[in-house]
C-alpha cells in the first residue's frame, strides 16, 4: 500500500468537514465520518511535527539554531 501524503489527508479532512457541517449524514455515517477526521488531524499534525523538526534541523548552525519568526503580511525589510 502506498504511503498515505499530507496534501491527500488534509483534502480527506476538508472533505469531511464539508459533509459534517452540510448536516445530512446519518449518525453512523457521522461517527464513521468524525473517527477517519480525527484518524487524519493526527496523521496531519505528526507530519507537520516531523517538518518542523527537518526545518529546524537544516537550520541549525555551529549549534544554535537560527530561526525566524513567521507573520503573516509582513515582509523582510532588508
Amino acid at each position: 500500500m502506498a504511503k498515505e501524503k499530507f496534501e491527500d489527508a488534509l483534502e480527506k479532512l476538508e472533505e469531511i468537514v464539508r459533509e459534517m457541517e452540510a448536516g445530512e449524514l446519518p449518525l453512523d455515517a457521522a461517527l464513521k465520518s468524525f473517527e477517519e477526521g480525527i484518524r487524519l488531524i493526527r496523521f496531519c499534525s505528526a507530519k507537520l511535527d516531523e517538518t518542523q523538526r527537518r526545518v529546524e534541523l537544516l537550520l541549525e548552525k555551529d549549534n544554535s539554531l537560527q530561526a525566524k519568526t513567521f507573520q503573516d503580511g509582513q515582509e523582510d525589510e532588508a
